[in-house]
């Protein structure tokens, strides 16, 4: 069996989706999904920011700024989404967020027609320096 990194985290996550979208639907803006994941994995005990701002810097200079739908535990970014599908482009915004930070575990969830998620790993010998 495998060990999947803050699987505890990642599956609360998993469920609160679920929850959320099984009570709202779809055709909700993102911003709605926000806040109703923010509320979920708040009652359920976690520590959740909302729109946590991700600074991108090229040799000690700031050269760009994201912001996160959600930071759990600071171990986990959460980006929301409300599209028919997940395209590449969603997937390569998560991963541009695990990049310029010490995060390594990403959920992508899209609260679309159908349910779709997806947990996107990064790391690399930089992420412990």
């Amino acid at each position: 069996m495998t060990n999947l990194l803050h699987k505890s985290i990642t599956d609360a996550i998993i469920k609160s989706y679920y929850n959320v979208y099984n009570e709202l639907g779809y055709g909700f803006l993102e911003k709605v999904y926000q806040n109703a994941m923010f509320i979920e994995l708040t009652s359920l005990g976690y520590k959740v920011e909302a729109q946590k701002q991700i600074k991108v810097y090229y040799k000690n200079n700031l050269v760009g700024e994201y912001y996160s739908d959600l930071l759990v535990e600071d171990k986990v970014i959460v980006e929301l989404k409300a599209t028919e599908l997940l395209m590449n482009v969603h997937i390569a915004q998560i991963m541009n967020y695990l990049k310029a930070t010490p995060i390594e575990v990403g959920m992508l969830l899209n609260f679309g027609e159908e349910k779709e998620f997806k947990r996107i790993i990064y790391t690399n010998n930089r992420k412990n320096q």
